[in-house]
């Protein structure tokens, strides 16, 4: 009865806010490197397409430092650059907004049975154009194992996640974000994973919506001694 709740709560905005044009494609390669018991590195890049596949007119790279203390959360400090394109075709110039920003991260996590849920609070200092803001976001995800009771290699699983944007500014909402999808561990290494995401945007002027088709790879690397 609780996860059927929650799933509830996950697709209710993708529900309210779906007003979809055409699917996109959304990119991404997420690596972590573990250098101890408590210390990592994190990397991530990212491309999104206004077509599936076609029509590329964003992406970001970013990267960040994290500390574990304990098994049910994580800190993490990242930066990155983000470039929004306005030219029709793929990452044809001039820009539409370039983006230096920065982050602070905490993760919590629980585990109910095989269900891993995590909690992921993130403070943005921005730079957009040159100007800056400030932003918050929430995320919940929930993980489920399929066919092992543990995410090892050879594992099929189940993932779903929604995000809250805010911003000290009104109007203080900004963006929901809901993901939708499964993935499958090669090995303790690799896994890749596939879904659906719908984007719904707001502001004082307008709102939209967007569903992109998402590929991931993640990789999970251990600094040997």
């Amino acid at each position: 009865m609780k996860f059927r709740f929650a799933v509830g709560c996950f697709l209710l905005p993708s529900l309210l806010f779906a007003q979809e044009k055409e699917m996109g494609s959304w990119q991404t390669i997420n690596a972590e490197l573990k250098l101890n018991k408590h210390w990592g590195l994190y990397a991530e890049l990212q491309s999104r397409s206004d077509q599936l596949f076609n029509h590329y007119y964003y992406y970001e790279a970013k990267g960040g430092i994290s500390y574990t203390p304990a098994r049910n959360v994580t800190f993490l400090l990242g930066m990155g650059r983000y470039a929004t394109y306005a030219g029709k075709g793929n990452f044809i110039l001039p820009f539409e907004s370039e983006e230096f920003r920065i982050w602070q991260q905490v993760n919590l996590y629980q585990y109910v049975d095989r269900i891993k849920i995590e909690h992921r609070y993130r403070g943005e200092q921005k730079w957009v154009n040159s100007r800056y803001r400030n932003r918050f976001r929430y995320r919940i995800n929930l993980t489920v194992p399929v066919n092992k009771a543990e995410l090892t290699a050879g594992a099929f699983y189940l993932n779903m996640h929604n995000e809250i944007f805010l911003n000290n500014k009104s109007p203080h909402f900004e963006r929901n974000r809901f993901f939708a999808g499964a993935g499958y561990h090669f090995s303790p290494v690799t896994a890749v994973q596939a879904g659906y995401v719908n984007q719904y945007n707001y502001s004082l002027t307008g709102h939209n919506s967007k569903n992109f088709l998402q590929l991931s790879l993640l990789l999970e690397l251990e600094l040997k001694p």
